[in-house]
């Protein structure tokens, strides 16, 4: 019988912590690359402790605007094409969608707040709606891709049992690229890359619930 409660209680200890969470963000990007804006993305995680879980998530950022480090680089490759044209070959309309895995831990400071802090790694797809060189008023698309790391703060408040609202502060570090080649104009079969800096800071908040 005492061996009977030994193992029920062992497996009451494992059971109880792994409750899932969702999450809904809302906030602004700022990277490198490009203006900051409007970013949206899902969090979903798992806790194995008290206050510890797993976490993963998946984010939707979008912009269209022009690459100013391509326009200074096909100034200088390209010095006969001045002005309006480059600007109008340089003007990109990115999709960036990050997909992160990583840990979450968190700091209790009363009943109903905590802090937390949040570690991942994952992969990055960019979808770039770009101009063709030889005819700058037709579009082409290409995809990107790269690894990715994030690490974050934030402050958490009880709204209800199985809810709760959030601020975070997010670092992102990422450079998803992708390679063409040039054979029609002044460098024969250069082969040139076009590299996205998406690394920079984010700030979100969001609603988490617990089930």
């Amino acid at each position: 019988m005492k061996f009977i409660m030994v193992i029920a209680g062992l497996l009451t200890i494992n059971i109880l912590p792994q409750w899932n969470t969702g999450a809904i963000k809302l906030g602004y990007f700022n990277p490198s690359a490009t203006d900051g804006g409007f970013i949206i993305g899902f969090e979903g995680g798992q806790h194995f402790d008290k206050y510890m879980s797993w976490t993963w998530s998946v984010d939707w950022f979008n912009r269209n605007y022009v690459d100013k480090e391509l326009v200074d680089e096909l100034n200088q490759y390209y010095p006969g094409a001045f002005g309006e044209t480059n600007e109008l070959r340089a003007s990109t309309n990115i999709h960036d969608f990050p997909v992160m895995f990583g840990i979450s831990a968190r700091f209790p400071i009363s009943k109903r707040a905590q802090f937390f802090a949040v570690g991942s790694i994952g992969a990055e797809l960019l979808i770039i709606n770009y101009r063709n060189f030889q005819n700058p008023t037709d579009d082409e698309f290409e995809a990107a891709f790269d690894f990715n790391w994030r690490v974050g703060i934030g402050a958490a408040f009880a709204i209800g049992p199985y809810t709760e609202f959030f601020g975070e502060l997010t670092y992102h570090e990422s450079h998803p690229s992708w390679t063409y080649e040039d054979d029609e104009f002044y460098y024969p079969n250069a082969v040139l890359e076009r590299s996205y800096n998406m690394s920079g800071f984010m700030t979100r908040v969001g609603i988490r619930f617990f089930y």
